[in-house]
């Protein structure tokens, strides 16, 4: 296995623990494209991005629906799955050739016994996570396609460069042909 670096901003690990659960986590390298998950398996799998960019979508009637991007020093788990070790009601792909922490469930359980500041690091990332995701919501539902592109284009640009269109419209909830006119109307102005 290879050595991650762990971030503990908060103290609940010594330097030493931190040492020791990071050559216990394997770094993996998937190429673009990669389906880390599908719909219907069970997350055995989280993943802590170091380089690249993890796509988390549904498909609903035919076509692909995005609802996270995860780029890197972000965890991407399909937490419900991961946690009830039950079915996934999403996929996970790589957008971008990437390289990730790899964390199975019971290598999690395992380092938790071993290292109980691991279970208050785990659970400060994933209040973190929550967080972000709720305000992701928020403004998918309280704002207009255009607005959601402009609150992207505020408070994530990389995505802008680093995602395809498609994947971006679905994310913003329009068809490609809208994002190109949402760009368009904001670039005359």
């Amino acid at each position: 296995m290879e050595h991650t670096e762990l971030s503990d901003g908060d103290g609940f690990l010594t330097e030493e623990d931190k040492e020791a659960i990071g050559r216990r986590i394997p770094v993996k390298e998937y190429a673009k494209g990669t389906v880390l998950l599908r719909e219907g398996e069970v997350a055995r799998e989280s993943y802590f991005v170091l380089k690249g960019c993890v796509r988390c979508y549904y498909i609903i009637d035919g076509e692909e629906r995005t609802t996270a991007f995860y780029t890197e020093n972000e965890s991407a788990a399909a937490l419900s799955s991961y946690a009830r070790q039950s079915p996934s009601t999403h996929f996970m792909q790589c957008v971008e050739d990437c390289t990730l922490s790899v964390l199975t469930h019971e290598n999690e359980q395992a380092l938790i016994k071993e290292f109980p500041g691991f279970a208050a690091l785990c659970r400060s990332s994933m209040e973190v996570g929550f967080g972000r995701s709720q305000d992701e919501l928020a403004v998918y539902i309280t704002r207009s396609p255009e607005e959601r592109y402009q609150h992207l284009q505020d408070t994530r640009p990389e995505l802008l460069q680093r995602i395809p269109q498609y994947h971006l419209a679905t994310y913003l909830g329009v068809k490609p042909e809208s994002l190109s006119r949402i760009r368009k109307r904001l670039a005359n102005r």
